[in-house]
């Protein structure tokens, strides 16, 4: 029986600026393509820091110049632009390769919504830090457009956005549908767009959706065997940085609660990757998540490298 797995790629995988990501898709695209070569059913969903980043500033900038356009773009849009034009350059540098090594499948990106909770949390108390450095002037013309603005260590004001748990993916049976027929599905992008529902309506929100989670959601309703996510290192660490540092390779769900618990990993960093591992591996039967590079995603898958939650 074919194996199912969820590829969460990080921002190393795409590169920082619009030229690095066009050199980084196609390297990107190789790894993904040893899984689908190998006979893996690949589902793939990415990060946007940088990306949305960019955009966010972009359109700041256009509408500083032009009067008649909004100052800021909402969050939710920034958000699914960044979809958009990562989408395009990963689904055509996969296509190639796969062509290249004589594989037809299409691969399709599905600009997706998430649904979050208008009521948690994480709206009362903004702390993910988004866009460019702002002056005094521009920091409180952003509070009158109603954001909310911090002072970041003496270096300017920046704009912060909450980051809430995803609750729903939207356009999810349209993923089914293209899984099912066959198609290598880019799904969930940046953690989705974030929404919250008013009747039929969905509404942006202004927020950041850790693509971690989302990726972790996307998994289990797609019914995957594997959850792997893409990080900086071959293995997750405890006591990192110390030298009493240990590298960690298979790992119960038990055990890593423990980790957590006694803070060896780092909010913003390791730690939302092992939770979502962590959900994910606890969610059903024989679910597994694997944290590693992107270079050792099939070496990891066969039990050779990375740290595995199960």
């Amino acid at each position: 029986m074919t194996k199912r797995i969820v590829i969460a790629l990080g921002g190393n995988a795409l590169g920082n600026t619009l030229p690095e990501q066009m050199i980084a898709v196609k390297h990107t695209s190789k790894a993904i393509a040893d899984l689908i070569e190998a006979g893996y059913e690949v589902i793939i969903s990415h990060g946007n820091g940088p990306q949305v980043g960019m955009i966010d500033q972009a359109m700041t900038v256009y509408g500083k110049q032009n009067p008649s356009s909004p100052t800021f773009t909402p969050l939710s849009v920034c958000v699914a632009m960044s979809q958009a034009y990562i989408g395009y350059d990963l689904q055509n540098a996969l296509r190639e390769e796969l062509l290249d090594r004589g594989i037809k499948k299409s691969v399709t990106t599905i600009i997706t919504q998430v649904r979050v909770d208008s009521d948690d949390p994480a709206f009362k108390n903004p702390t993910k830090p988004i866009g460019q450095f702002m002056n005094e002037e521009e920091a409180k013309l952003a509070e009158k457009n109603g954001f909310k603005v911090i002072e970041d260590s003496g270096r300017g004001y920046r704009r912060v956005v909450a980051s809430p748990k995803p609750k729903e993916i939207i356009e999810i049976e349209t993923v089914k549908s293209l899984i099912n027929a066959g198609e290598v599905v880019i799904s969930c992008g940046g953690g989705g767009i974030p929404v919250t529902r008013e009747g039929n309506h969905l509404k942006g929100a202004g927020a950041v959706i850790d693509k971690d989670f989302a990726s972790c959601l996307l998994a289990q309703e797609v019914d995957a065997d594997f959850l792997i996510i893409l990080t900086a290192v071959e293995k997750v660490a405890i006591n990192f940085g110390k030298p009493e540092v240990k590298w960690l390779d298979n790992i119960t769900v038990e055990e890593a609660k423990q980790y957590m618990a006694e803070g060896h990993f780092a909010p913003g960093s390791m730690l939302p990757k092992v939770q979502a591992a962590v959900e994910f591996a606890s969610s059903a039967p024989n679910r597994s998540a694997l944290i590693t590079l992107l270079e050792k995603a099939k070496s990891g898958i066969s039990g050779e490298t990375g740290t595995h939650i199960k």
